[in-house]
């Protein structure tokens, strides 16, 4: 498994049930509230400084997304998204990455289009079996618990970057 995690310079990420634990709640006033682990988010940031791009392709929209990915660093967001390999498409247009360079994690059918498409696929613990079933890496943890944070890890460690990434953090 440690060389195709070596080749992806693109991490895309479903947000429902991949960066949140798939609930959504919503105020009287009709907006969504969502809650982002984050433990997650800081394996993003270390896998974005150490060189890999990272995506969101989603089938909702959401201002708290969108305030997530700008606390992140994240730029490449495809909300309201209904064809994630019509997406998929635009984001290799867009980037000039092959597919074949991309990761994708995603945990329901609406993913498995996009997913089938990339070079390696990841699926939290919780997705469902007909996602487990076609991807490479399933994470030992949930969508919203940790899932991405563990793909993060992956792939910095598969990459010689988990040790350096961590140094940043010590005295």
């Amino acid at each position: 498994m440690q060389a195709p995690l070596k080749q992806i310079q693109l991490l895309l990420l479903d947000v429902d049930g991949v960066l949140t634990d798939g609930q959504i709640t919503y105020t009287d006033s009709g907006e969504q509230v969502k809650s982002f682990y984050s433990k997650d988010g800081l394996g993003l940031r270390m896998l974005m400084d150490a060189g890999v791009q990272v995506g969101i392709v989603t089938g909702r929209t959401s201002k708290a997304l969108i305030h997530r990915c700008h606390n992140l660093g994240i730029d490449l967001i495809f909300d309201g998204i209904k064809d994630k390999s019509r997406a998929l498409d635009q984001i290799v247009s867009k980037t000039q990455i092959s597919a074949s360079h991309m990761g994708f994690a995603g945990d329901d059918l609406i993913d498995l289009p996009a997913m089938t498409r990339v070079g390696t696929c990841f699926a939290p613990s919780d997705a469902v079996a007909e996602v487990k079933a076609r991807s490479d890496y399933i994470c030992c943890h949930p969508g919203g618990r940790g899932a991405v944070r563990e793909i993060c890890e992956a792939i910095l460690k598969a990459r010689g970057q988990w040790e350096a990434a961590v140094s940043g953090f010590l005295p």
